[in-house]
Parts: structure tokens; C-alpha cells; sequence
């Protein structure tokens, strides 16, 4: 008898997954050959941001949304403030919008570089985590430190700090960068390029999964710049929508084994984040960006769920270019301190949307004579969470020749390659498990 036996059996409990932000699950179980339970399950408990919102003044909902993430915290606090100024009829100067977007850059590169680096290339580096590296291979971990280090330094010198910023208020700034400051930002941003370029060397060198399955992506959009703050809703299953409405495409629901919702909009679930806005959005990327995705082999639409880590990449050469582009445009015209722009009244409704590391987010809030009296968000992880679960079911079936070890492997690397925030991703009141 010849020929290759398929694994009969597996079970397979990962709890929890190490290297994401969170606490959260893989469960499967394959009997005879057959898939009869695949899952990702999410076990942090609700945080209720959105309760702790309501009765508070307007101006508080900014620094309190940048405590639902540490790493996303400038994300949060800038998609607040964007729902509150639309609700507000605030319109913002040019100043505070080019000073938004070089500090919005400062988290994408923060948190990409902790991705791709700290939380990915173990994996392929054939390590458990990056404390090995360091031995193993310092120059691949100092250069992640470098590019983090300035990362940090952006959102700070913007924003009085990366994590919870302080600056950021409605309608613009209570703090403004000097002009020194903002040089030495522009000459180690274009140092940084040679680590940007040995980024790019790396990453070509690593064996990426051979695994694709179709499935929608959904990213901000527009016509003239690659998207991170404000902009239409845009799939690639063709489709735009304008951001007040989001729950057309959200769709949230629950699933049993999960504490935080779940998304679908065209099919049975939907991608987000740095794939999704390659894939959405890649005739706008900046050329440098465009010749780092040839290079890695990134085309749209890319549908392979592991590609996300060079999606990344990529997305880390355009906040750099774009980074120098912004702080010349700064150099230029000056910085001057300014009063924030003032609300045109103090009762309305807004949807505010940024495409923070992980995807498109939603805040939506509803004031009334200055008081937030309801709110609601709409977190990354949540709308990615069914479209990795989709992903690990159309997977299982394809490795069950390998070990059980291999397969747990493959599992976690793809549920790491989506990049989750769990705890950004809770916030039900009720939850019944049967």
C-alpha cells in the first residue's frame, strides 16, 4: 500500500496566543480526516468605553478613547476628535492638518515596526520570541529599535507623548513643535531610510505561507493621498459609502465562543487594515512604496492573509517618504502657535473614521449642548476577526498532512499575521455561552 495517510485526528486548544495584544484562542478539532470545530475565540472581558463616554463634555472624549489602546492610542484619540469636530461643525486650519497626519505617521511606523519585527520575524527566524534575537541577531533588533525609537519621537514632539497624547485637543493643538525640533525630526527621518531599505532586504528574504482565499477588503479612500484620516468607506467588491454609513457595512453580530463582535458586509466576513489599504488604495502610494511592493511581491488584490506582515513593510517605506514630505511642507510655511478651531455649536452627531495600524476605525457620537448622550465604536480587530476565522477554516483542511505541531504553528502565524488588538476589540454588555 503506498500513497500519504492524512492526520486522522487532531485537537488542537491554543490558550492564549502568544505575541498578539490580548488574551484570545485556537480551537480545532479534525476527526477522521474531517474538520468539525475551528475558532477563534475571544475571552477578554468588556471594557464599556462607550458607557464611560456618556454625560461627559465633548472635549474629555478624546483623551478618554486613547486609554482603549496603548498602541493605537493616537488612532483613538484622533478619530474622536474627528467625530466630535463633524458633530460639532469644527473646521480645522491647515496647520493642525498637516501636524495630525506627521503625528498619525509616528503610530503607523511604531506599530508596524513592533509587528513586523518584534511579533512576525520570530516566527520565520525559526525563534520563540525577539529575546533570542538579540543574540542571535542583534543588528536585525537594534535596527527595530532605531526606527521605533523615532517613531516614539514624532507623536512626541507633535503631541506631548505617543501613548494617551496630551496636545491633541478639538479643533487643533494646546502644544506646537519648534522649528528645530522639526529639523532634526526631517534629518533622522532621512537617515532612517537605510534601515527602511534593510526592512525591505529582510523581508525578501523570508518564506511567506503559500495560502490565499477571496474575501472583501475594506479601507478608507481617496482621490488624492493615500488614506489614514478621514475619507469615503471603499471594498473591493466594489462599493462606496460615506462614513456616517458605517453600520451598512459593519454589520456587527455575535458569535457564542467570542466576547467581542463580530463584521460582515458583501460575504460572509471582511478584511481590514494594511492589506486592505494596499489592496484598496495602491495607485496612491508614494513611488519608493510602490517599488518596495514589487519588490516583496506585492500585488492587488493580494489575498493571501499572510502577506499582511509585507503589507506593513510597504506601508512603513510610504509613512517615511510622506513623513519628509510633511515636515518640508511644515518647514516651509512655519509653525505658529494657533487657538483650536471653535465649535460652530455644541449639540449634533458625527461619524469620525482613521485607518489606524490594524483598519478602518469608527467613533460615532451624539451631543447635546456640550455633553456626549450617546456613543459607539467600531474597533479593527472586531471587523477582522470572522475573516481570520474564515481563513483558518479554508487552511486546516489544506495541512492536514503535517504534524499537529506544524499545524498549530501555521495557525498561530496566521492569526498573528492579522495582527490583533483583542482588548480593543471588546465591548458587549452580555454574553451567553452554551
Amino acid at each position: 500500500m503506498t500513497g500519504t495517510t492524512l492526520t486522522p485526528d487532531i485537537a488542537i486548544d491554543v490558550h492564549h496566543i502568544t505575541r498578539v495584544e490580548g488574551h484570545g484562542n485556537i480551537v480545532v478539532d479534525v476527526e477522521k480526516g474531517e474538520l468539525k470545530r475551528c475558532e477563534l475565540q475571544i475571552v477578554e472581558a468588556p471594557r464599556f468605553f462607550e458607557a464611560m463616554l456618556r454625560g461627559r463634555p465633548y472635549g474629555q472624549a478624546s483623551h478618554l478613547t486613547s486609554r482603549i489602546c496603548g498602541i493605537c492610542a493616537v488612532g483613538h484619540a484622533t478619530t474622536s476628535l474627528r467625530a466630535t469636530e463633524t458633530a460639532l461643525g469644527v473646521e480645522l486650519s491647515e496647520q493642525t492638518i498637516l501636524l495630525r497626519k506627521l503625528n498619525f505617521y509616528g503610530e503607523i511606523l511604531d506599530s508596524h515596526i513592533l509587528h513586523v519585527y518584534m511579533l512576525v520575524a520570530p516566527d520565520f527566524l525559526g525563534v520563540g520570541s525577539v529575546i533570542p534575537l538579540a543574540t542571535s541577531a542583534p543588528d536585525v533588533v537594534l535596527r527595530a529599535l532605531r526606527m521605533k525609537k523615532l517613531s516614539g519621537d514624532i507623536c512626541a514632539v507633535i503631541a506631548g507623548r505617543h501613548t494617551h497624547p496630551i496636545a491633541m485637543t478639538v479643533g487643533g493643538f494646546t502644544h506646537f513643535p519648534t522649528m528645530e525640533k522639526l529639523e532634526q525630526l526631517r534629518e533622522r527621518l532621512e537617515a532612517v531610510r537605510a534601515d527602511v531599505d534593510e526592512t525591505v532586504a529582510l523581508f525578501q528574504t523570508l518564506q511567506i505561507p503559500d495560502f490565499e482565499r477571496e474575501t472583501e477588503h475594506i479601507a478608507l479612500h481617496k482621490p488624492d493621498e493615500y488614506a489614514f484620516i478621514d475619507g469615503v468607506i471603499k471594498s473591493t467588491d466594489s462599493g462606496e459609502w460615506p462614513l456616517d454609513r458605517y453600520l451598512e457595512v459593519t454589520n456587527e453580530y455575535m458569535v457564542p465562543h467570542s466576547t467581542a463582535k463580530r463584521a460582515r458586509n458583501q460575504r460572509e466576513a471582511y478584511a481590514v487594515g494594511a492589506m486592505a489599504r494596499v489592496n484598496v488604495n495602491y495607485d496612491l502610494l508614494h513611488p519608493k512604496a510602490k517599488e518596495a511592493a514589487v519588490a516583496l511581491g506585492l500585488k492587488p488584490v493580494c489575498h493571501n492573509p499572510y502577506m499582511i506582515s509585507v503589507a506593513q513593510v510597504v506601508e512603513i517605506v510610504h509613512a517615511i517618504e510622506d513623513s519628509i514630505v510633511l515636515t518640508d511642507a511644515l518647514l516651509k510655511r512655519g509653525v505658529e502657535w494657533e487657538e483650536p478651531a471653535p465649535p460652530a455649536r455644541l449639540s449634533g452627531e458625527g461619524v469620525g473614521s482613521c485607518e489606524v495600524p490594524r483598519g478602518i476605525l469608527f467613533h460615532h457620537y451624539k451631543i447635546e449642548d456640550g455633553l456626549i448622550v450617546g456613543a459607539n465604536g467600531v474597533i479593527p480587530t472586531t471587523q477582522n476577526l470572522q475573516n481570520a476565522e474564515e481563513d483558518m477554516r479554508a487552511l486546516v483542511p489544506t495541512i492536514l498532512d503535517r504534524s499537529q505541531e506544524e499545524i498549530t504553528l501555521a495557525l498561530e502565524m496566521l492569526v498573528r499575521a492579522y495582527d490583533p488588538c483583542i482588548s480593543c476589540s471588546t465591548h458587549l454588555l452580555d454574553v451567553r455561552f452554551e
